[in-house]
């Protein structure tokens, strides 16, 4: 983190301005005030930024940008949206095609005011986020530091927000794999996860024939069960999974980049499977392209069963495993091992 302080790398976007606050951010760097002489650098590289600088008020078109934008650049990070535009809209947040300011896309950790901002509040701003980024630093220091009480629960609907910040992080790598940000977990909305929780996937099996759902009463265990990897009241780590028949199927293990390699993702499996006790088999579901999540399935005993291609860049990979007979398990609060 010292160095991070020494010299912050900033990526400047203009999501939409008149260009004001872009030149006196420009300004910054003219020999009058000269940061790059404070070892502040601009780099036209998210991923070797530390600093996201937003001028301009959002509209529809650079909206997606700055999200793709944002969530390239590494952990952890700052966004700074400089100048009323950036902030609320400004002038033009009244217009049809306006979105508002920048915290209607992305969060945002300090507001620098002005119309246009001027040098010296800009140069403020990124002494403030400099202040953001270390506490940011310090609570995944301490996250880390805590891996190894990571508990193991089952999710509700009101954890249904983190839960999606969680997975709209966790699939950008997908997306750079595939080429393709219209991957499904990248589109879901907090509606849609929210019904998720309350979706009966073996009823719906029966309503649409398939051989012998529907036929046992209803129990809540037919509801989609969540899991999530908690550290120091922070979600890491999630996966969702249900039942039809005899079989139980997985989908969406996700893991925040930060905390992978750690055993997290091994561990959620292991716990979903034990979710389901009665079940004869188990199914996962994940993209053909993601060999790491293929490897760790298959790893477990998982093998490809079929191939179901979604669009001309992306298709499905279903992995089968035969279940052994266990007792009963509920996901428990005790620390990982």
């Amino acid at each position: 983190m010292f160095g991070i302080k020494q010299s912050p790398w900033l990526l400047h976007y203009d999501a939409s301005s008149c260009n004001g606050c872009d030149i006196e951010t420009l300004a910054c760097l003219t020999p009058l005030y000269d940061v790059e002489r404070l070892g502040v650098l601009n780099t036209g590289n998210p991923k070797h930024a530390d600093i996201f600088l937003v001028t301009g008020a959002v509209n529809e078109q650079s909206g997606e940008v700055i999200r793709n934008l944002y969530h390239q650049l590494p952990e952890p990070k700052v966004v700074v949206a400089v100048g009323a535009c950036a902030a609320s809209g400004g002038l033009f947040r009244e217009c049809y095609n306006i979105c508002g300011g920048v915290d209607r896309v992305i969060p945002v950790d300090v507001y620098v005011p002005g119309c246009a901002a001027r040098p010296e509040a800009i140069i403020d701003g990124v002494v403030k986020a400099l202040g953001a980024l270390e506490e940011k630093h310090r609570d995944m220091v301490a996250t880390a530091h805590s891996i190894d009480q990571t508990l193991y629960l089952r999710a509700d609907k009101s954890d249904a927000p983190e839960i999606l910040a969680l997975q709209k992080i966790a699939y950008q790598s997908e997306a750079e794999i595939y080429g393709d940000d219209s991957l499904p977990a990248l589109q879901q909305s907090l509606e849609d996860l929210e019904n998720d929780f309350e979706r009966r996937p073996n009823r719906e099996a029966g309503l649409l024939g398939a051989r012998g759902a529907g036929d046992r009463q209803e129990t809540e265990r037919d509801r989609i069960v969540f899991l999530k990897a908690v550290v120091n009241s922070k979600i890491i780590g999630s996966v969702r999974g249900y039942r039809v028949d005899d079989t139980a199927h997985f989908s969406r293990m996700i893991v925040h980049p930060y905390f992978r390699g750690r055993g997290i993702g091994r561990r959620l499996l292991t716990e979903i499977e034990q979710a389901f006790p009665e079940v004869q088999r188990f199914e996962a579901l994940t993209g053909h392209k993601s060999k790491r999540a293929i490897f760790q399935l298959e790893k477990r005993g998982y093998k490809i069963d079929r191939t179901e291609p979604y669009n001309p860049t992306f298709s499905w990979i279903y992995l089968r495993k035969e279940a052994a007979p266990t007792a009963r398990h509920e996901p428990t609060a005790s620390p990982s091992s």
